[in-house]
Order: C-alpha cells, then sequence, then structure tokens
C-alpha cells in the first residue's frame, strides 16, 4: 500500500503485471476496497456535497479471497463485528497471525513459545552485546534464551520498558534534557461528534464492521491545507469508522437523556440503531515535547516485581487548538448527512485515563543520526548494543497525523533487508555514531 497526496494518484501494478489501477485523490489503493455499509456511505455522499474528496480507509481486511506468497489461503471479510481488537477466526485480517504464522510453526529451524514473556534483554559484562533474553512460562518458570541477535518487537510501551529494566541506552532526564529511552513519548490527539437520527427513517446496524472499515477525508492533514489562519500545526483525518457495537461504548443516547434508569433504557433502544457512533471520527497529530515521556515507575510493580511504565502526559495548546477545528469539521458533515442532534465530544486537558485515546502511542526509542538524542539508528539498531534491533512504534519522533502501523511494517522489512544483506555477512554497527 502507498499512500500519496491530493497532487498525485495511488498507482499499483498488479501481480501480473497488468496495467496500474489508479485511485482517487488521497486514496491509498487495495485489492479491492472492501463494500462500505450504509453509514460509511451517507458520510461520502454529505463529504462530497461540502466539496471534500472522501475515499474508503485502507484496511487490513480482504474484500476476496486471496493466498498470499507463503502458500497461506485467506478468506474474504465477513463483516462479524468481531475484528478490531481480536483474532480472526476466517483468516481475512492481515495479522501474523492469519499471514506468516502458520508457515513459520512448521519450520524445523523456528520455535515459537506463546502465553511467555520477556522480562530482561541480556548483556555481557561491557554492556555492549546482548547474548540473549529471559523469559517466563506459563508455569512461572524462569529460562534464559541465548541468541546471537535479538530483535525486539514489542509494543511501543514495553520495547520502551525491557530497555530500561535491560539497562540499554540511557534513561531520558527531562530536567536536564539528556539520555534517550522514554524521550519523544507522543499518542494520538483523538475526538468524535456523535449524530443522532430519526429512528423511522435511518437503519444503521451498527453490529456490521469489519477492524478498520470507513470512509475519510483528508484535506485536514498534514500539510494538505494552510494552517495560518488557525494558529496550530498539524492535523489528522476526518471519517466515519464503524467497526462493530461492543456493549456499552455503542449505548449511546442524545445529550439530556438520563444516565440511568427507565428514560435511559428508551432512550437506548430507540436510538441503538439509528446513531452514527464512530470508533474515532478525528485522528489527529500528536508531536514531541519535553515534558512528555516515559519512565519507570518508582512505586508500582508488576506480577514479577518489575517497575511498570509510566506516562507523563498531557495535551499542549496546540493539539487542543487542532483537535476542535477538526472535530468541527467532522461535525458539519455529520449533520449533513441528516442527523437531527449532532453531540461533538472535543479532547480536552488534562489527559483523562478514563476516554479511549486510540493504542497508537508512538516514540520512547526513537530513530536518528544523532545517538545524543536518539536510541536507534536508521536500520532501528541500538546505538548501544550493536546486535540487538528494536522495532515498532516506538522508533518514531514524532506522531503524525496517520495511523503508524504501514510505516512500522515498511521500517520492519527496511530493518529485515538491512539485517540480511549486512549485518550478518559483518556483524557490528552498521552506522558509525
Amino acid at each position: 500500500m502507498r499512500h500519496v497526496g491530493h497532487r498525485g494518484q495511488s498507482e499499483r501494478r498488479n501481480s501480473r503485471g497488468r496495467k496500474p489501477v489508479r485511485g482517487p485523490p488521497f486514496a491509498a489503493v487495495s485489492d479491492p476496497a472492501q463494500a462500505q455499509p450504509f453509514s460509511h456511505t451517507l458520510f461520502a455522499k454529505a463529504a462530497r456535497e461540502l466539496g471534500y474528496k472522501p475515499f474508503p480507509q485502507p484496511s487490513g481486511n480482504l474484500s476476496r479471497a486471496y493466498t498470499n506468497p507463503l502458500g497461506v489461503r485467506l478468506g474474504p471479510c465477513t463483516y462479524c463485528g468481531f475484528c478490531e481488537w481480536f483474532g480472526c477466526a476466517n483468516y481475512s485480517k492481515a495479522s501474523p497471525q492469519t499471514t506468516i504464522l502458520p508457515v513459520l510453526v512448521r519450520k524445523s529451524n523456528f520455535s515459537a513459545r506463546d502465553n511467555s514473556e520477556v522480562t530482561k534483554i541480556n548483556v555481557d559484562r561491557s554492556g555492549k552485546h546482548a547474548t540473549g533474553v529471559t523469559f517466563v512460562d506459563t508455569s512461572g518458570e524462569e529460562w534464559e534464551q541465548p541468541a546471537d541477535l535479538v530483535i525486539l518487537s514489542a509494543y511501543s510501551l514495553f520495547n520502551v520498558q525491557l530497555l530500561l529494566l535491560s539497562g540499554v541506552g540511557q534513561p531520558y532526564d527531562p530536567v536536564a534534557n539528556t539520555g534517550v529511552i522514554g524521550r519523544n513519548y507522543t499518542h494520538q490527539t483523538i475526538s468524535t461528534a456523535n449524530g443522532f437520527f430519526d429512528n423511522k427513517k435511518f437503519n444503521f446496524n451498527p453490529f456490521i464492521g469489519s477492524g478498520s472499515i470507513g470512509m475519510c477525508i483528508d484535506e485536514f492533514n498534514g500539510d494538505n491545507f494552510d494552517h495560518g489562519p488557525h494558529g496550530f500545526v498539524g492535523g489528522g483525518y476526518v471519517g466515519q469508522v464503524q467497526t462493530g457495537a461492543r456493549p456499552i461504548e455503542s449505548t449511546l443516547t442524545p445529550p439530556g437523556t438520563p444516565k440511568w434508569g427507565a428514560a435511559w433504557k428508551s432512550a437506548v433502544r430507540d436510538n441503538y440503531l439509528s446513531t452514527v457512533k464512530p470508533g474515532t471520527g478525528v485522528h489527529g497529530s500528536f508531536y514531541a515535547y519535553r515534558d512528555v515521556y516515559l519512565d519507570l515507575d518508582p512505586t508500582y510493580k508488576d506480577r514479577f516485581g518489575r517497575p511498570l511504565m509510566r506516562m507523563t502526559i498531557d495535551f499542549h495548546e496546540n493539539e487542543l487548538k487542532q483537535n476542535r477545528f477538526l472535530t468541527d469539521k467532522f461535525a458539519d458533515i455529520v449533520k449533513a448527512m441528516g442527523a437531527n442532534q449532532v453531540a461533538k465530544q472535543y479532547r480536552t486537558a488534562p489527559y483523562d485515563i478514563t476516554i479511549y485515546q486510540t493504542t497508537h502511542v508512538n516514540g520512547g526509542a526513537v530513530m536518528g543520526a544523532d545517538p545524543k538524542v536518539s536510541a536507534i539508528n536508521r536500520y532501528l539498531q541500538s546505538w548501544d548494543v550493536s546486535n540487538l534491533f528494536v522495532l515498532g512504534a516506538s522508533a518514531f519522533p514524532q506522531n503524525a497525523g496517520y495511523n503508524p502501523t504501514g510505516t512500522v511494517a515498511a521500517l520492519a522489512f527496511w530493518a529485515a533487508a538491512a539485517i540480511r544483506n549486512q549485518y550478518l555477512k559483518q556483524p557490528g554497527p552498521l552506522v558509525d555514531a
């Protein structure tokens, strides 16, 4: 998949080298896009009427059966609604469980250990060479796995936690502005606007959905618009993204409805099918700040007695201005869809842990050209331990308006190529510090 801006068109050649398929402005071409449910098509119609160029959100869900280059057969998505936070029993989703693990587990030189957790990266006395990892299995027994090469590819926060617990890299100090592990931690700035429609005219069947299906506009992302009059930098994409109808989260009621009792139950019943409830209507950027960082918690510990990962974070004025601007734009489209009421939910400060913020957290072990302000080099190789590579969104110095997944995958391929073509032939630093 390739994303391009409004000056170009997305393009790809199929496996037989036929004529490129061209997509609309802002679109990323998949093969082909999934059919869009009612609320998404209604959003696209309203967006076009307001002068925007909507497009299907790129998704890792297949719209038709496919056999990948490894021979794994994948089925078309059935819109079951149990996708976004679950594995796929239909083999329709582009996750390792469905695309590569079925092949790897059959290889004699591959061993998978599920329900286990790595607790430490082991290094030698010099602190410059990894000797393997320590992990704990389901019985609570601790094991040491020797290794010539360690590739750390956990979730962003766990990458940073393991580096700190293992003493790899200098911890970030926000006061002195020194150190690298925990630095440049960023989140996303998200919000929504819930639309309540006439239940006699609209039925959105919110229980129908797939992992990231939706219709989006990109006019207010990155440098696609003039920021001058608005007083902020950055931006994000705006879209109607309905992925399913999880309990409680999907029992939205119009403003003024009681929080409990018979009137609340009636409102839930009357509005369930006729409410546009996007997973996130606004996905905005979040840039790095000196006072937003990760470190080990001095008080709280996990079940192994290790310090938990602590986030020190809040939204700044730039992100709050950006969010109000984008939320208003999204609400305008929802209103144009025909909503009787639109309830805006701006992102506010202080940071509220009770409101879902997405799980797209970046930074903490960022890549760069200077080891004084980055943890890994351009090949995702640790500056301090040359046989350790750290993959994932923890490498991103900033959090742009797009989700990080596609770029995470691209960087993983980039690092894998460097390991295979350069490091294995001559182990050691791939970039001079």
